[in-house]
């Protein structure tokens, strides 16, 4: 799994750093909605259920596989 610096770095916060790699990737193959950013980032999302179905919202870069960003969306509205 590609990352960035920032990634790495955000990871390490203790509201982050029990997010696994599989849950990442599970998004990121599976997102239950996508939206690109103005920036060409892209974000999506995905139910993880191994955390009672608590959304998880992943940021990828304009490649479509660099993960900038993960964290669990407390105001994702289906």
């Amino acid at each position: 799994m590609k990352t960035t610096q920032y990634f790495l770095y955000t990871r390490l916060r203790p509201d982050r750093i029990f997010i696994k790699d599989e849950w990442i990737e599970h998004v990121i193959k599976n997102p239950l909605r996508e939206e690109r950013q103005s920036d060409g980032r892209i974000r999506r999302w995905a139910r993880i259920a191994e955390m009672e179905n608590r959304i998880l919202r992943i940021i990828l870069l304009e490649d479509g596989e660099t993960v900038h960003n993960a964290f669990f969306d407390r105001n994702f509205k289906e």
